[in-house]
């Protein structure tokens, strides 16, 4: 049997688009608790039965908004954090654009590593190593509420894609993606869906 787990990105901030978070300690703006507001109504329609999040409070207060109207409680899953970006942390996309490091990073995320931070590939495979944990204890319908660039990363892994390759997909603010796991692998069931 599969388990049918979800990732959820967490909803906007004041920093998505011309700031790298990375791992820092922002929330999300009032847009973002109205777009996990609209991710809850999609959650209780697939069924969601378990709620996992990254400890990054944008994260943590998109879960805890989707279990307040799912009557369901949160656990921390540190699995599920942002890839640690070391000293790009907090910079500007627009500043970053001219390092020829950020350029390799976006060019060759199966290599590339940010100055003092996480491989793509790390960030990788501990998010589809907590997935197969899940699945291998038959835990299905939990939703993961994580970040952009893990959730692609753990999407690309399961699809065999080469990690160069993640940015030929979105995951936008408050989407969801699913799959279906089992012990032959993962399954892709939606990518990005972004509920209305």
């Amino acid at each position: 049997m599969s388990a049918i787990l979800f990732l959820a990105r967490h909803g906007s901030h004041a920093e998505v688009g011309h700031i790298l978070s990375g791992r820092s300690q922002i929330g999300l703006s009032p847009a973002g608790r109205a777009q996990a507001a609209s991710l809850a109504l999609k959650c209780a329609f697939y069924g969601v039965r378990e709620i996992q999040t990254s400890p990054r409070p944008r994260a943590r207060e998109t879960a805890e908004e989707i279990a307040a109207q799912l009557g369901l409680g949160v656990e921390t899953a540190a699995a599920l954090d942002e890839i640690d970006f070391g000293s790009w942390t907090g910079r500007r996309f627009a500043d970053l654009d001219g390092d020829p490091e950020w350029r390799h990073w976006n060019e060759r995320r199966s290599a590339a590593c940010p100055p003092g931070g996480e491989t793509m590939g790390a960030a990788a495979a501990r998010i589809v190593e907590h997935l197969d944990r899940l699945a291998a204890e038959g835990r299905s319908h939990v939703l993961c509420v994580s970040h952009c660039d893990p959730i692609r990363g753990g999407i690309a892994r399961y699809l065999g894609l080469n990690l160069d390759h993640v940015l030929r997909f979105d995951i936008d603010p408050a989407s969801l993606s699913s799959l279906a796991i089992d012990a032959s692998g993962g399954r892709l069931l939606r990518l990005n869906e972004v509920p209305q």
